[in-house]
């Protein structure tokens, strides 16, 4: 129908089905994002926001919102509607219980798509083991709880600390690059954390510090 409608809500979540759209050069790193698992999204089944219960890949959104990399609004199209991903292959607006049948089921992760002698693999399980999300979800708990603030605080800033640390490594040292970050690594702490309200200020000696 071209209205754009789901588009517009977001990008696609992918499935080893997709891998061919990766391998033909169709899709690259730079048009995707990994939602960590324990990170909040908006679950399509029961349309609220909820921890996903294992890591996803999902194509990325435009600017500061989530509409769908590839849909051209102006021109009320796909950008890639010849080779587009599976989940957008099964959307019936009219019909939707093809695409409902395989929500979450046999979804890629980062290790299924990155070359296995790829030295990033090792950077993102320091990076999951030193950042892990289930630990700064317990410190939001505990921040809205109302105690222990500041000690709440100087450790989600730790936290934010050792994520900006992580990516500058891969990025200096091992030549990461920039439009990549976000499929390696997934959203920033702090990012995560502002649509919390939890309020980054990063300073010029890229320490940072919370409220």
């Amino acid at each position: 129908m071209r209205c754009g409608t789901c588009c517009l809500k977001g990008g696609p979540i992918l499935h080893h089905e997709d891998k061919k759209l990766l391998l033909a050069g169709h899709v690259g790193y730079q048009h995707l994002v990994t939602i960590r698992k324990g990170e909040l999204a908006l679950n399509p089944l029961s349309g609220k926001l909820e921890p996903v219960q294992k890591e996803l890949i999902k194509v990325v959104g435009k600017e500061n919102n989530w509409s769908c990399y590839f849909y051209d609004q102006k021109e009320a199209s796909c950008t890639i509607y010849e080779n587009r991903f599976l989940e957008c292959r099964l959307l019936k607006c009219w019909d939707t219980s093809e695409l409902i049948s395989i929500i979450g089921k046999n979804t890629i992760t980062r290790t299924g798509i990155i070359n296995p002698d790829d030295p990033i693999l090792w950077v993102i399980k320091t990076h999951e083991r030193d950042c892990p999300l289930h630990e700064v979800e317990n410190l939001i708990l505990t921040l809205s709880q109302g105690t222990d603030k500041s000690k709440t605080l100087a450790k989600l800033t730790e936290l934010v600390r050792k994520d900006l640390a992580i990516r500058s490594y891969a990025l200096s040292e091992l030549g990461l690059k920039a439009e990549f970050e976000l499929f390696i690594f997934g959203r920033p702490l702090s990012k995560l954390l502002s649509d919390r309200g939890i309020t980054v200020h990063m300073q010029k000696s890229k320490d940072s510090s919370l409220k």
